[in-house]
């Protein structure tokens, strides 16, 4: 018998693949109690339960805290990168050690510090709003900010000396020809960072908020031990998809410009 060549080989193993996948379905089907997981994922009465109180409350405050945390984040995140781009040497130091502090500790940390630390040390009230704000942005900030010094790199030096020599200063130069640029190469991570900041603002139930503060990830946990089904956070995590996905849909499509652009 006639031995296999490459191409039939590999025709043989993809098909081995795809049977082996079917199998497993075909025996998941069976094997399966489909009235418990039902009951557990897809209880239509839960369901209609948590409307619409989970838009009206906990989905608009998803969207809040994560433009508020992405908001201060972007603005500190452009400083921290302008810092590290300096030319004096203590802003650059500075820089370097707010982004590898922050890039190192985990959000939850910051949550925690921001939420129970700081009012505990200096015997002052955070309103929730600028806590959630300020433990994401700061986070946020540093990874950003390496971002846009990555961006603010890849312009062209020519642009910064056309600049000058129209008779720009160099921070107008800065302002006006070269973040712009910037900014529109960044434009893909940038929006990366915002949905990984969506995601993170499910740290706010740390908080302790109350009713008309939830978010998704928090209002589906309680909405979980009240009817002790699972249906509540498949809603949440729907919901979190319905804020990702065209997210993620953007960022391809300001990739592929950029890579045309280019």
């Amino acid at each position: 018998m006639a031995a296999l060549s490459r191409r039939q080989r590999a025709r043989a193993f993809r098909g081995a693949q795809y049977g082996l996948l079917v199998a497993v379905v075909v025996v998941f089907v069976l094997v399966a109690d489909w009235e418990t997981l039902g009951q557990a994922f897809f209880d239509l009465d839960v369901a209609r339960a948590q409307f619409p109180d989970i838009i009206r409350i906990a989905l608009v405050n998803t969207v809040i805290y994560t433009l508020l945390g992405f908001g201060f984040g972007l603005a500190l995140g452009l400083v921290l990168a302008l810092m590290r781009l300096s030319s004096v040497p203590p802003y650059r130091w500075l820089a370097v050690t707010y982004i590898e502090f922050f890039r190192g500790v985990p959000a939850l940390l910051v949550f925690i510090a921001l939420g129970f630390g700081v009012p505990l040390a200096f015997e002052v009230a955070l309103d929730m709003y600028v806590t959630v704000m300020l433990a994401l942005g700061l986070v946020g900030a540093a990874y950003m900010a390496e971002t846009i010094r990555a961006g603010i790199r890849a312009v062209p030096k020519g642009q910064m000396e056309a600049a000058r020599s129209l008779g720009m200063s160099h921070g107008r130069a800065m302002v006006s020809v070269v973040i712009p640029q910037a900014f529109r190469i960044v434009l893909p991570p940038l929006t990366n960072e915002l949905i990984l900041l969506t995601k993170d603002s499910s740290l706010v139930y740390l908080l302790g908020v109350s009713i008309g503060q939830y978010e998704l990830a928090y209002f589906g946990r309680d909405a979980l031990n009240e009817y002790r089904s699972l249906t509540p956070i498949l809603i949440a995590g729907l919901l979190y998809l319905m804020i990702t996905l065209p997210l993620g849909h953007l960022v391809r499509r300001l990739e592929s410009r950029t890579a045309k652009a280019r």
